[in-house]
């Protein structure tokens, strides 16, 4: 059995000439042109290109732009409250919605990331009280997925609810309120909120903690009717690869819920491991975390098996990169490009992978009725015959299309 079956589906194209006559006999070059799985990455780098005034800094980041539109269909835009509105009503929509536009332009799925986070928080919060703080939330949240509507239609609508009301590193008005109201309660009225918002929205909830104590959070909230779309999984792994066990666990422990299982934040690095005893990788400080020839050979090698696994895996909807170059977050060697764009051996392998062992490309001859059928991996694609072309969509088993020369 094809352990990728339910990544697959059979379609039969049926072409007939002008006339409506079968167009048998025909030579047909079918190419896959697009996933519908989402294979993605952090696309921080297309606000700074929007926001960037240097002609040099420019033509940096589309070259690293480019190479990542080479390999993924899907980014991860931020929406830290704390930096999108450093002051209350001055907000960053104008780059980001410039930014999101250009990778929509592009074919690009786009994900905001988050709605609400008690870390990178507003501090102009602090000055109101609990009631007026969740109103704002709210408000806030209303204000971005209505907005965004049609641009960015998928959501991380909170972020790390499991530690929130126990966060105590500093004050914030996010870990107020859900100290006040609870985690059940807090987490149903933004995902509330974000749904009337944007009813066609996909809305994540997104953690960490993988952990039984997520898992049971997530039996709580959609017993109490929270309308989650997708349980978001990050998986930072600064100190090392999870292996198979863990990874095999984590997807067992969270394929109960039978809700697609997106993998949002994904981390290999390919340098020196952070050391075991940190306990938040935050903590990890370095003045330099340089990439090594044996690290990236490594990094390759994990992220292939990792893919390769959570591709098979049939709840597994997405897969995040969440550094795309080397020295973003903690500024680790974490990229698939090293910090001057070139291509790292972690780029290659997935490339391998992406749109060549998962991507499908088919020849063959219309019947004697002018059918040609094949099964492919869903997504999109072009079909072209004796001068003739088509684009369609396969998303969907045993699909029938007709199509005329024209």
């Amino acid at each position: 059995m094809d352990p990728l079956s339910h990544r697959k589906a059979h379609m039969r194209l049926h072409i007939t000439h002008a006339d409506g006559t079968p167009a048998s006999g025909t030579t047909v070059h079918l190419r896959q042109t697009g996933h519908q799985f989402l294979f993605g990455c952090g696309a921080f780098d297309t606000v700074a290109l929007m926001r960037s005034s240097s002609e040099k800094e420019q033509a940096f980041l589309l070259d690293r732009l480019d190479k990542w539109c080479g390999l993924f269909n899907y980014g991860t835009l931020p929406f830290y409250w704390g930096r999108y509105e450093p002051e209350e009503g001055k907000t960053a929509f104008q780059d980001t919605m410039a930014a999101a536009r250009w990778l929509r332009a592009r074919g690009v799925q786009v994900k905001g990331h988050p709605l609400c986070w008690h870390t990178v928080c507003a501090p102009w919060l602090l000055s109101y009280s609990n009631d007026e703080i969740l109103r704002r939330q709210l408000a806030r949240i209303r204000r971005e997925v209505s907005g965004y509507a049609g641009v960015i239609d998928l959501w991380d609508v909170i972020n790390e609810v499991v530690i929130m009301p126990d966060f105590d590193r500093y004050d914030n008005a996010v870990t107020r309120i859900c100290r006040e109201k609870g985690r059940i309660s807090l987490v149903k009225s933004v995902f509330e909120e974000a749904k009337t918002s944007n009813p066609d929205a996909t809305l994540l909830i997104n953690d960490f903690n993988t952990s039984e104590e997520y898992a049971s959070l997530l039996d709580a909230l959609l017993s109490a009717g929270v309308p989650i779309s997708a349980i978001g999984i990050q998986s930072h792994q600064h100190q090392g690869y999870w292996g198979l066990e863990k990874l095999h666990t984590v997807l067992e422990r969270f394929s109960r819920f039978h809700l697609p299982i997106h993998f949002t934040e994904n981390t290999l690095i390919s340098g020196r491991l952070m050391p075991a005893f940190i306990t938040d990788l935050n903590d990890w400080q370095v003045e330099e975390w340089p990439t090594t020839p044996d690290g990236e050979e490594r990094q390759a090698r994990e992220m292939t098996e990792m893919y390769e696994t959570l591709f098979a895996h049939p709840l597994v909807e997405a897969i995040t990169t969440w550094d795309f170059s080397d020295g973003c977050w903690l500024g680790a060697p974490s990229g698939l490009v090293r910090k001057d764009n070139s291509l790292k051996p972690a780029y290659l392998a997935l490339h391998h992978l992406i749109h060549e062992v998962w991507n499908t490309r088919e020849t063959g001859v219309t019947d004697e009725h002018g059918n040609f059928s094949f099964c492919g991996f869903m997504g999109s694609y072009a079909a072209e015959w004796n001068g003739g072309q088509a684009a369609f969509n396969l998303t969907s088993d045993h699909q029938q299309l007709t199509i005329c020369e024209q």
